[in-house]
């Protein structure tokens, strides 16, 4: 007679799982914030985050969708959470230039000074000077 199953600590791999996260992390780069709120209302966590590290939120900065932002961090997305190569969604809305995106972000208490390269780093390489006046580092 045998035991049970060895249990394992590796999360699962279901693809369907897997395309439904895919699925939503692409709605957060279209900024569908109703259907982003939905999911997130339906217990999908507001900082998942795919295998770079990129959370719904750094997507959603990323790709200028401020309603999308919103959403999240009234959700409890994390404002100064980065990627894996250490970026901040502030850093990645200061260089796509979407500046209702990075009021929203500073409202919520990201630090333009966080991450590598920063938000006022990059606003300084992209000559983003309403940006930096914005961050009081003109």
């Amino acid at each position: 007679m045998t035991g049970p199953a060895p249990q394992s600590n590796e999360p699962a791999h279901d693809p369907e799982v897997l395309q439904l996260a895919s699925q939503i992390f692409d709605l957060a780069r279209e900024g569908d914030a109703a259907a982003v709120a939905a999911y997130v209302d339906a217990g999908v966590p507001p900082n998942l985050s795919n295998d770079k590290g990129d959370t719904l939120l750094m997507l959603a900065a990323y790709h200028g969708h401020a309603d999308t932002v919103r959403v999240l961090l009234d959700r409890g997305a994390d404002a100064a959470r980065g990627n894996d190569k250490g970026q901040t969604p502030i850093a990645g809305a200061v260089f796509k230039g979407a500046a209702e995106v990075v009021r929203v972000l500073l409202e919520a208490g990201a630090d333009p000074a966080a991450g590598h390269p920063s938000a006022i780093d990059t606003a300084r390489m992209f000559g983003r000077s309403e940006l930096l006046d914005l961050f009081g580092a003109a």
